[in-house]
Order: C-alpha cells, then sequence, then structure tokens
C-alpha cells in the first residue's frame, strides 16, 4: 500500500487523506475513493470535546484505531496519530507505543516534530514501522507557539522547515503532512522532496490534501478554519432529522403499524 502512495508522487496522481474515528465512517470513506485513513488526535476535539489535542492518549488512540480498522472493508492504508508526550522523549517507549497501535490495525503512525524527534523516529522505522511526518503547524506543539496560526513566514522559519523535512526523509518516513503554511513554501517542498507531501492548509501545489472529516462535513461547528471547504451540512441535516423523530414520537406518529411485529 505504501509503494503506490509512493508511486503516487511519481506519476503526479493527487493523493485523497482524510480523518476518520469509528466503525460506519470508516466503511463510507473506504469506499468513497479516498485514499489513506487517518485516525486523528483531532478526535480529542471533534469527538471527546476537549479545546485542542493534548489530553488525548494511547488508550483512546487503539481504541478508535480498532474501530476504523474493522470498518475499512477495502483496507486503505490506515495511519493513526501518536498521541502527545507518547514518543518525543524516549525513543524505546516510542517504538512500545507505535506497536500497540500497528497491533491495534495502523498501517503506519504518523508523528509531530522535526530533527528533536529524530532518534524516536528512526528508532520506530528500525523496528520495520512505516512513519509519516508532521511539520508546520503542530497542534502538539500549540502551547509552544502560541496558538493555531500561519506557520513559517519569515526566513528563518522557512529555513528550518527545509531542514526538518530533508532530515525526515533522510531518515525515511514515507510522507509528510505540512499544516498551515503559505502555499509558495509548501510548493517548494514538495518539489524539493522525493516523497509525499500532503497538505492541510499549506496550498494547492502539495502532492495531496487532508482534512478533518467533520469539519468537511459539516459536523463539527465550534470554528472553521480559512483551509476547510465544507461538502455538506450535516450538522444541520442530523438536527433537523432528531428533531422530526422526536415530534413523531410525541404526537404518536411513530412507531407506525409497518413498524411493529406481529
Amino acid at each position: 500500500m505504501i509503494s503506490n502512495i509512493l508511486d503516487m508522487k511519481s506519476k503526479k496522481e493527487k493523493i485523497v487523506m482524510l480523518t476518520c474515528y469509528d466503525f460506519s465512517m470508516a466503511k463510507i470513506f473506504s469506499n468513497s475513493g479516498i485514499d489513506i485513513l487517518l485516525v486523528g488526535d483531532s478526535l480529542g476535539m471533534v469527538k471527546l470535546g476537549y479545546k485542542d489535542t493534548l489530553g488525548v492518549t494511547m488508550d483512546d488512540m487503539v481504541h478508535h484505531t480498532k474501530a476504523v480498522k474493522n470498518g475499512n472493508i477495502n483496507n486503505i492504508l490506515l495511519v493513526t496519530d501518536m498521541p502527545y508526550m507518547s514518543y518525543e522523549q524516549d525513543s524505546k517507549q516510542a517504538v512500545i507505543n507505535a506497536k500497540k497501535l500497528i497491533s491495534a490495525g495502523a498501517d503506519a503512525v504518523k508523528v509531530e516534530g522535526g530533527k528533536e524527534i529524530l532518534d524516536s523516529v528512526k528508532a520506530i522505522i528500525d523496528e520495520k514501522i512505516p512513519v509519516v511526518g508532521h511539520l508546520g503547524l503542530m497542534p502538539q506543539s500549540i502551547n509552544k507557539i502560541g496558538g493555531y496560526k500561519v506557520q513559517c513566514r519569515d526566513e528563518e522559519a522557512i529555513k528550518k522547515l527545509l531542514e526538518d523535512s530533508l532530515a525526515l526523509q533522510q531518515v525515511g518516513v514515507f510522507s509528510i503532512v505540512l499544516e498551515c503554511i503559505p502555499e509558495q513554501v509548501a510548493k517548494d517542498i514538495t518539489e524539493k522532496l522525493d516523497i509525499p507531501i500532503i497538505g492541510i492548509g499549506a496550498g494547492r501545489y502539495c502532492d495531496g490534501q487532508v482534512l478533518v472529516s467533520d469539519d468537511m462535513l459539516g459536523i463539527f461547528s465550534d470554528f472553521t478554519p480559512k483551509f476547510v471547504k465544507k461538502y455538506a451540512q450535516l450538522s444541520q441535516t442530523i438536527t433537523d432529522a432528531v428533531k422530526e423523530y422526536s415530534q413523531e414520537v410525541k404526537n404518536g406518529k411513530f412507531p407506525q403499524e409497518s413498524n411493529t411485529y406481529k
């Protein structure tokens, strides 16, 4: 599966990644032209109601990975985020945690960071576990960078992004997600690296795109980043359906004879 993703870059075929957190959605997404399913730690915000991703645990990621794996009927490449504090400080612990996610059904893991986490990335890859990198806006570093805002707007930051990207490629990651950076910067990185670059808020010239499914489906409505396009408004659709159900129960219109057993 990973070789197919690598081939897509060489063939200039766009890669489609979408977050997924449960069995039912995995069945739908895996039959809808998606190339990569991502069990993102964004579940902390869109499924668990946290203000950020920092409270997400390994147990959370294992739980949701199992659910998505069960619904992944077409065996699409399944990548799972390693949550905050599961890989940064101890390469041995990073390997243990990565193996937990692989045992839960992931085909690969995703980590946030550059040169500062290379030891952990290398240790995981040495155990034959594929790794996706994540640079630019890194939600697990939100307190350090001072909020959800565009990254790499100055030459020093751009230089560091390129150095980190090349370092991750050198150590063996097979793809990198770039989040919330200027379009031209992402274009330059995409052209300079041999591995696929997946953008989220990184413009039109990346090798592929990823969005949070609850954003693009119009389910999560607390806020909408500029880079999100809503392809549906399911929040309103669901609200209308539940209201109709509630009214019919209260008015005695549901259940009808067709909904009962003889």
